[in-house]
Formats: C-alpha cells, structure tokens, sequence
C-alpha cells in the first residue's frame, strides 16, 4: 500500500465512515453493512477495507449483467434493484414450455428458449426441482412430483409443476451467466418479488431456493408454506417495511419502546420481533396496522399493503426493461457534516460520481454512420473505431437536478439523539455545460457545484441558522429522449437521417436508362440485370387513353385513372371493383361519384 493510501484509510478510520458493503467471508467473521468502520476494524484487525467512491467497475458489470439477462425474456419484464439485484418475470416462458410437456415422460423434457426455433433451449428433468427448495423437500415427496396427466383442477399440482419449470430456467441462467461472463449469482424462484427475494437469500453464495407448495393457507390452521417462511422473518426485514414502519409495529407488540443501537441512523435494532408474533397477535389485521400506522401524508391503504407483506402477499409487478433510467441518483451518509468547505469538497465528490454515471447510463458510442468515418481506399470500407476512446452521444437529458438533505436532530437533554429520516429538497433545472465531452469530470463537477449546487443548498440551509447534516442526495431525474429513430424519442435525428439516406432509399432508386422499353413490356415494370449483376428499374409507361381528351372534365378524368401495371393485382375482381367507367367520356370514378358526373354531361354548353 503506497504512502498516499495509507493516509487516505486512516482518514476514513478516524472519520466514523460506515461500511457499504462486505463479502461473505467478512460476514462470517461478524462484520455487516452500515457498520462503523472503526467498530469493524476492533472485531476483525485484518480486515481489508476498500475505498470505494469510484463504481464505475461495478455499474459498468451492473448494466452489463442486466443486459445479458434481459437478453433471455420475451416480456421485456426485467427490473433492476441496485448493482447486484434484477426481477424477472418469466411467465410467459413458463406457461409455453408447460403447455409443450409430454406429462407421460417429464424426466426427459425439453426447455424451449425460442417460441420461433424448437432447437434453442436445453434438456432437463421435470420431475424434480432444481436446487434447493424451502421446505426441505424429501426423496419420497420428490417422487410424487411425477405426473401422468396435465394437472387441470389441483392448484396446487399445478403451481408445483410451473415452479419446477423455473427452477430450470434459472438453473441455465446461473450456468450461462458463469460461463459468459464469469459471475457466479444466487436466486430466488417464487410467485412474487417479496417472496422471491427473501427466499433467495436461504442459501447463499451460489446457490437457488424454489418456496414449494401448498402457498395458500390451509382451512385448519391458517398457515402455508408461505407463512411458515416469512414468519421466520424479523418484521424490519421484510422489503417494503422501512425502519419507521417497523419500530412503530415492535413498539406495538412489546407494549413499549423497542430498544435500538445508538450512534448511527442507520444501527441495527437490538429487540427483534419476528413476523409471526406480528401476525398473531390478538386483534392484529390491516385496520389496526392502519390506526398504527396512521399519520400526515401516510397512504390510507397502508395498513391493508403491510398485511399483506407479512403474510407473503405482493402483487407489485415486474416492471419492464427500460432503455435510460428514471432518475440516477448519488448519495452519501456521514456522522457530521456542519461546514462549508467541508460541504463543498463532498459535493463535488458527488457531482462527478452523478456526471460519470450519467456518462455511462444515458450515452451510447457513435455508429460509423454517425462519425461518417469511411476510408476512401476502393472497397470504400469503414474505419475501425476503438470503442473504448470512441466519441460517444446522448440517448438521454435529465432536465431537473435535485438536491436533497437529512439535517441531524439535535441532542437531548440526557445526551441522546433522536433517529431522524425525512429529507428536504429543492430543485432546478439542469445546466446544460454537464453535457459537454469537451471538458473532464473534474472542471464540470467544480463548475456544477459553484453555480447550480450551493445556490440550491443556500435556499434550503441559510447559514445564519446552522446546520448539521446526516446525509446528502444528489438526483438527474425527468428524463428527456433525445432525437432518435425509436417511437420514444423527442424527435428524429435528422442529421443521422441525411447520412444515412442513401443506404435507406437505395432500394427505392430508380436509375434512368438509355434503352426504350419493347413493346412487349411497355405496360409494365421491367427489371433488367446488366453485366455488372446490377439491377436496373425501367420507367412505368402509362396506359393510353381511350379518348382524346376534350375539356376539363376529361382533364379530371385523366386524373382518376389508374396506372398501375397489370401485375399490380392477381384479381380481376380487384381491378373491378375500383370504381365505373363513365359511359359518355370513359372516366373511371367511385359508383357514389358517377350520378353527379352524368348530371354534368346532362349540364347545357
């Protein structure tokens, strides 16, 4: 470790800096994330710690990883949570290959990755279940799991059947993931995210847990596998369930405040109380959660979503892939941050994490035809683009740059410091500069939070009235495509348009010859192939008129005719039907028009 590095990690040991994150083995060995990193370094002295502000590494291997297993959906509905996290909801897939089983031989099945191509897919056991399962599935009732018919009326058998499937899938998704891009990755196979997810984490690292029927509650007791495993569960660690939410819901069932660590916001809770003991409590239901719960600006139905989430219900949707994210957002936590020089050095840290991801998130590399970057040698080849030093282009604007902050409560009368999670913003327009690839991140950071950044800050904090401050956010948000050729976008790109209208029209282009056309395909439109193997198009000669024409109505007549060649339709019935021929002059017209036009030959000269 050089002399710089050194000083930088005691500077973060002696700041009371938080640990993001930590491996498994740090795990095992009793270090968890948001722990002290002075707290982190007594229980474990060897202890590697990492500084770890630059991610470009690990959101590059993020949107990489998505990329990949979005490539395997055919809803699109793929939803990332995080660097490390994604949803997919494979439904569709499922249901396909279950209608595709041969119920007399599931042993021998085949996974169908392609509806257009029976060949894409693989080869596996449909009788059994993939991994690990919660409950522990024993041999005997593995056995049972072999069908003879298409389950129809048991649900039960049927949803057995559907999770088996999935066990598969996400089997070859953890194999190709590792052989393609040399990621091992855990997985969650249930009907919906929160269960998903919660099982997921059973058999960690690397391994896959399917929750297994029966998921409703049986008639007797009330409870199914789904409540059997989520009432295992400490209330604050079910997803959707915030730290206040929580607290509110222990301090309820304890009958008195629970105790929590002090220190940090974000300290883990010394009193847990599990989901079961939420659960059945006496009178416990969503009308009590909502009187619970109940406060300004709380969502009426929250009581009802939290009953939900602790008997395993949520019936939020994956949502689908999108192309830009909604928002990108940066943030920081610190123990104390009460100074404006200080405020202003983690700014701009923030801006240029917020400028580099917006960079990488919300540009694509230009294409040949963007840079029109072609060599004039006599196959007229394009030029080799390092894409790693490529120009790149905005696929996306954020139009709003929004600050917000946690102001630190202060201390009680008996020296502690009350929890406090709300945050205050303000917001403005983004500064168009922030687009520029002209300057580096460093002087569009320094430049961001002089003039855009500290105004906004000086709105929410005067400096007359102190501040202290647990966290700060930093969020490019109100996305705007930019021109582009997909429906989303703000406009076309007509300058890619022109650069590429060659290509685009050439199979449109109609080249003029010197050669008349016979006689023989005069009314029709000839292609003649010259010693060049190249296509030459003849000029459509138009049919002649059967009359001469004789005033302004012959004139309107000419109008109405149809020139298209004689192989233009393969129905006579066709050409019939696409209008009358006038008996007096000969002009074709709609059956609706030719009423009016006789009345015009019957007008007096």
């Amino acid at each position: 470790m050089s002399h710089k590095a050194a000083s930088d990690l005691e500077k973060v040991l002696a700041s009371g800096l938080i640990i993001v994150t930590c491996n498994y083995e740090a795990r095992r060995r009793g270090l968890y994330k948001l722990q002290l990193v002075r707290e982190a370094r007594k229980k474990c002295p060897d202890v590697i710690i990492v500084l770890g502000e630059d991610l470009t590494r690990f959101r590059n291997a993020s949107k990489d990883n998505y990329n990949f297993l979005r490539s395997y959906t055919w809803s699109n509905k793929v939803e990332r949570l995080g660097f490390d996290e994604v949803f997919m909801d494979v439904t569709d897939i499922i249901n396909y290959n279950a209608e595709l089983l041969n119920y007399n031989n599931l042993a021998s099945s085949f996974f169908h990755l392609d509806r257009n191509d029976p060949t894409v897919g693989f080869s596996f056991d449909a009788s059994q279940v993939f991994g690990h399962t919660f409950p522990v599935a024993s041999t005997s009732s593995k056995a049972t799991a072999v069908l003879a018919t298409k389950p129809t009326c048991n649900d039960d058998e049927d949803l057995s059947l559907r999770l088996r499937l999935g066990s598969h899938l996400a089997q070859h998704l953890r194999h190709q993931l590792a052989e393609q891009k040399g990621y091992t990755c855990t997985v969650g196979i249930s009907t919906n995210k929160l269960i998903s997810k919660l099982v997921g984490n059973v058999n960690k690292p690397k391994g896959q847990t399917t929750l297994i029927p029966p998921y409703n509650p049986h008639p007797s007791d009330g409870e199914s596998n789904v409540t059997k495993f989520v009432d295992d569960h400490d209330v604050g660690k079910i997803p959707g369930i915030g730290f206040k939410i929580a607290q509110k819901i222990r301090n309820h069932v304890l009958g008195r405040p629970a105790a929590f660590s002090a220190g940090l916001v974000y300290g883990p809770t010394k009193e847990n109380v599990k989901v079961g003991d939420v659960r059945t409590l006496d009178g416990m239901g969503p009308e009590l959660l909502g009187h619970l719960l109940a406060g300004v600006g709380v969502p009426k139905d929250l009581g009802e979503k939290v009953w939900g989430l602790i008997n395993g219900v949520d019936d939020t949707e994956v949502a689908k892939a999108k192309e830009v994210p909604l928002q990108i957002s940066i943030e920081d936590s610190y123990i104390r941050l009460d100074e404006i020089e200080q405020l202003k050095k983690k700014l701009k840290m923030l801006s240029g994490s917020l400028i580099k991801t917006m960079r990488l998130d919300l540009t694509s590399a230009l294409d040949e035809d963007d840079m029109g970057m072609t060599s004039e040698g006599e196959d007229d080849a394009p030029a080799q683009v390092n894409s790693a030093t490529a120009p790149r282009r905005w696929v996306a604007h954020p139009k709003t740059l929004r600050l917000s902050t946690r102001p630190r409560p202060p201390l009680n009368l008996d020296g502690t410091r009350s929890r406090a999670f709300n945050r205050i913003s303000k917001s403005t327009n983004m500064p168009t500069f922030v687009f520029s690839f002209a300057h580096n991140v460093d002087v569009l950071a320094n430049k961001l939070v002089e003039e855009a950044i500290v105004p906004l800050f000086r709105k929410l904090h005067p400096e007359k009235s102190g501040w202290n401050l647990s966290l700060v956010n930093l969020c490019a948000t109100n996305m705007s495509l930019t021109a582009s050729d997909g429906k989303d976008g703000a406009g076309r790109d007509i300058g890619r348009m022109f650069r590429r209208q060659e290509d685009v029209l050439k199979e449109w282009k109609i080249e003029d010859v010197d050669t008349a056309p016979s006689d023989d395909d005069a009314n029709d439109q000839q292609t003649k192939e010259d010693g060049d193997g190249r296509i030459e198009d003849r000029v459509l000669q138009q049919h002649p008129l059967e009359h001469p024409p004789l005033g302004s109505e012959d004139l309107r007549a000419f109008a109405q005719e149809s020139f298209q060649g004689d192989d233009a339709w393969d129905s006579d019935d066709e050409m019939q039907d696409a209008g009358d021929s006038c008996r007096i002059c000969g002009a074709v017209m709609p059956p609706y028009a030719m009423l009016a036009h006789e009345r015009f030959h019957d007008l007096p000269d």
